[in-house]
């Protein structure tokens, strides 16, 4: 199967056809370059990071040097945790990673580039020895659609390779058997999806399935942290259809405010910056590209509050709206479904909100019945705990 083709059948299109960086081959501009990058370290792709220094230790100079990041989401997982690494390249994330959620956690790095992959399944088992534990996992799939095995789909097609259009419909009914009953990443299965500079690089044709992904696999409650560059305001046709800036980590750049809202629309909530470079890295025609780090949290499915959970907003702000478009008044309860308010008792709103716990039904004084409101124990937020 060509090249063409390939790319055009994963992306579940008989002709896919999308010209639309000006004829621009996104994906095998990008998979040129961070194959020459896996084999040669390239200075010149994204920021220099700074990492601790004692998860270092264990890693060979090769992974450190054919590092292409620009961020650092590790510091935002926690021990025991199961991450998903986008775009994993070389693994030096997965590795740090793992031995941050340790032995009882479990760390899945997933890249498309099978030299990359290579680079890091070269170390895995050197690696696991030094840190103590074996816990990382590394996968071929496009981070846009986390259901497809592209080695499995690549087995396939040796067997059945497409000649003619009833091959091709044969190997589209392979590929969404493998996705609905085997999918690379099961639905609901990871703490953290995290990604360092990758997200930047997917045609923006597959932008909105790639969001939709990464809240798929993620569990109810789950957490995005993302280190990607972005622009300060939209970068113009003619250097996105520039393919070193394209591979380079710039004019693929989502423009800042954007990226928050791709969060947004694909239903994630607590959506907030956590680090933002205050210089900006590179500047093109006057377009400043920096990079940043966001978390947003998978959406909870919320349901109509039936009035037994209420919060108290501390305030700064006069008020505030969530993305649900609840609107919370500083100094004010307002009631909340169960779902919001576990959400709003744990990370980034824990803070900023007291809890107001469940009104149950008391025998109050004259022999009425009557809702009342009673204080919680410290710390109780959880409605499914009995502090209610």
């Amino acid at each position: 199967m060509s090249e063409t083709l390939g790319s055009s059948f994963l992306g579940g299109a008989v002709e896919k056809m999308k010209k639309n960086t000006a004829d621009l081959d996104i994906e095998h501009t990008v998979r040129q370059r961070y194959t020459a990058a896996a084999i040669e370290r390239e200075a010149a792709l994204c920021c220099p990071v700074q990492y601790e220094g004692k998860y270092l230790e264990v890693l060979p100079p090769e992974l450190i040097d054919r590092d292409y990041g620009c961020g650092n989401p590790s510091e935002h997982v926690d021990v025991g945790e199961t991450v998903l690494d986008l775009g994993s390249g070389g693994g030096k994330i997965c590795y740090i990673l793992s031995q941050v959620v340790g032995p009882e956690g479990r760390v899945i790095g997933i890249d498309q580039n099978e030299e990359m992959l290579a680079l890091a399944c070269r170390y895995q088992q050197q690696i696991g020895d030094r840190v103590g534990w074996h816990n990382t996992a590394f996968l071929r799939g496009n981070i846009q659609d986390l259901a497809l095995d592209l080695n499995a789909f690549q087995i396939f097609l040796a067997e059945y390779p497409i000649r003619n259009t009833g091959d091709w419909e044969q190997a589209s009914r392979w590929v969404e058997a493998q996705r609905e009953k085997q999918p690379l990443i099961a639905n609901n299965s990871i703490d953290v999806v995290v990604s360092n500079c990758v997200l930047n690089l997917v045609d923006p044709a597959d932008r909105k399935q790639m969001f939709a992904e990464i809240a798929r696999v993620l569990r109810p409650g789950g957490r995005a942290v993302i280190s990607d560059i972005v622009s300060d305001r939209v970068v113009p046709q003619h250097l996105k259809s520039d393919p070193e800036l394209w591979s380079g980590c710039v004019s693929g750049a989502f423009a800042e405010v954007n990226l928050l809202k791709a969060f947004e629309e694909a239903g994630f909530y607590g959506v907030e910056i956590l680090q933002r470079q205050t210089d900006p890295w590179t500047i093109v025609e006057g377009i400043e590209f920096r990079s940043v780090t966001v978390r947003a949290y998978k959406d909870l499915e919320e349901t109509e509050s039936d009035g037994a959970y209420e919060v108290l907003y501390n305030g700064p702000w006069k008020s505030v709206v969530n993305e649900r478009g609840h609107r919370f008044e500083r100094g004010l309860f307002t009631a909340v479904s169960k779902k919001m308010f576990a959400a709003l008792c744990k990370s980034p709103y824990r803070e900023q909100f007291s809890p107001k716990i469940c009104k149950a039904d008391q025998k109050l004084e004259g022999g009425n019945d009557t809702l009342h409101t009673i204080s919680p124990p410290e710390n109780c937020c959880d409605p499914g705990q009995g502090c209610c």
